[in-house]
């Protein structure tokens, strides 16, 4: 089985700390658990909703870079899927040097064999380009994301599709807990 990952919010919990990041810069007049929605929306959205100016935008982004991969913890479970898959690949809208050094912290840079991030020139999803590129190169069987948007693309090019920790009518499969991947999720795909 092939399967093409998202990275925020799928693979690493990254979301508490970028929660952390932008109530530092907004005060704490904004509610943390507000902030953590709008960003599982997406990061863009979340700009929007705060109506955050290009300078809070350029200290945003100062303070993720300082963030260090141990704030990045990965979720339970996912290294045992990780390892039963006979092919991983990222596609993600974070930047190359960031994944790679959340990758090589916990040693699972091996575990992926093609890896698209925003630095590639692809379009932003819910735009199939990378998704189609990586599906031809990699035969997914399976894209597995937290939001709609990660599922979206899969969806339109006929991979199958797994919602992590959320609901989705575009999901073919939801899924709380990687550990219950083997039990919940595999038997289904392989009938």
């Amino acid at each position: 089985m092939n399967i093409l990952w998202d990275f925020d919010g799928t693979l690493f919990d990254t979301y508490p700390a970028y929660t952390r990041v932008l109530s530092q810069v907004l005060g704490d007049e904004a509610d943390k658990q507000e902030i953590y929605d709008k960003l599982k929306v997406s990061f863009s959205h979340a700009i929007e909703f705060y109506n955050i100016s290009a300078e809070q935008v350029e200290e945003i982004e100062r303070l993720k870079k300082e963030l260090s991969p141990v704030d990045m913890e990965p979720f339970a479970g996912v290294e045992e899927v990780l390892k039963f898959a006979d092919r991983n690949v990222i596609m993600t809208h974070k930047d190359r040097e960031g994944v790679l050094a959340i990758l090589d912290h916990y040693g699972w840079t091996p575990y992926f064999a093609d890896i698209i991030t925003i630095d590639d020139g692809f379009p932003r999803k819910p735009h199939p380009a990378a998704y189609n590129h990586l599906h031809t190169k990699n035969r997914v069987d399976l894209a597995i994301g937290d939001r709609d948007l990660d599922l979206l693309p899969a969806k339109e090019l006929g991979i199958a599709t797994c919602m992590f920790q959320g609901k989705s009518e575009v999901a073919d499969y939801h899924l709380e807990d990687f550990n219950d991947f083997f039990d919940k999720v595999l038997p289904l795909l392989i009938r």
